[in-house]
């Protein structure tokens, strides 16, 4: 079974995503070996200078660095390539084939420069999403891919 991780930032408040989340997390055992990891987001309060926000994302950076197994990383942010949701599926049946693919979703402040540097880069859109959501718009698309991967059918 492909095996896919998905690290985040900082964790969910509201109960509506921590529903979704769930609804996808059970959906996708049908595809994946699926692991979801929750690293603390660095706390910053009030107006903070770009030093503090750089060595909140190092941090950050750091601790997620201290869970990959692996090196077959993709970070999302804006700076990476968007995909079609067929293109997505194929980029995640190349990547399992050769093990585990990590993915990671940053804090609100997003990822340092160092962890996007060492990473496949991914945008879903050049829109700018909530981190927290992205997560469910992420488990979504990784859905889908397992879908269009299984050849089933699964509404457009």
């Amino acid at each position: 079974m492909r095996k896919v991780t998905l690290i985040c930032v900082g964790n969910l408040k509201e109960k509506y995503l921590q529903d979704a989340v769930a609804e996808y997390e059970k959906r996708l055992g049908k595809f994946f070996d699926f692991n979801l990891i929750e690293i603390a987001e660095s706390k910053l309060q009030g107006k903070v200078s770009e030093g503090e926000i750089a060595k909140a994302l190092k941090n950050e950076s750091d601790k997620i660095l201290s869970k990959i197994k692996g090196k077959n990383l993709c970070a999302l942010c804006v700076e990476g390539k968007q995909k079609s949701s067929e293109d997505f599926a194929d980029f995640i049946a190349q990547q399992t084939d050769n093990g585990e693919l990590f993915f990671i979703i940053g804090s609100s402040y997003g990822l340092d420069k160092q962890l996007k540097d060492a990473s496949t880069q991914l945008s879903f859109s050049k829109m700018t999403f909530p981190h927290q959501l992205m997560r469910v718009i992420f488990l979504e698309q990784l859905y889908r891919a397992g879908t269009i991967i299984n050849n089933i059918e699964y509404h457009k």
